[in-house]
């Protein structure tokens, strides 16, 4: 899959403009769920899951980190959670969980230098169709 068949170009668009030139530059995930509002554990076990992958591909031991969730931070929104560092709350991964046709579709995104395409293939060994988002050219 590739970004000139992106499952949802909406979503696609919207998590490409997330990776626009910052603070750091940054690459993303879209994994489409089956999950529906019914399954908010399995939304959060799928989260930390993929959250884990991604820090294993940073080079950072996922048992280093945490997830923020942010429920009372009026900076974050509603399903949007970050992992973080144990040691100095440093930034790993944030994602977005966001309903669309009554199915769970999770943007992810991270720092770039991690190993995109052997992040891809493991998520996708779990199961998961996903997206690669990367920044564009």
């Amino acid at each position: 899959m590739n970004a000139q068949d992106p499952i949802d170009p909406d979503l696609y668009q919207r998590a490409e403009a997330l990776l626009e030139p910052g603070e750091i530059e940054l690459a993303g995930l879209i994994v489409h769920t089956e999950l529906g509002s019914d399954d908010e554990a399995s939304l959060h076990e799928t989260t930390i899951e993929i959250g884990e992958h991604i820090a294993e591909h940073a080079g950072v031991d996922p048992k280093d980190t945490y997830v923020y969730s942010g429920n009372d931070d009026p900076d974050f929104g509603l399903n949007q959670h970050q992992g973080l560092t144990l040691d100095g709350d440093e930034f790993v991964w944030e994602c977005q969980q966001l309903l669309r046709e009554e199915r769970f579709k999770i943007v992810f995104y991270y720092e770039a230098d991690a190993d995109q395409d052997s992040l891809v293939a493991a998520v996708r060994e779990d199961g998961y169709t996903v997206e690669s988002v990367e920044e564009p050219a």
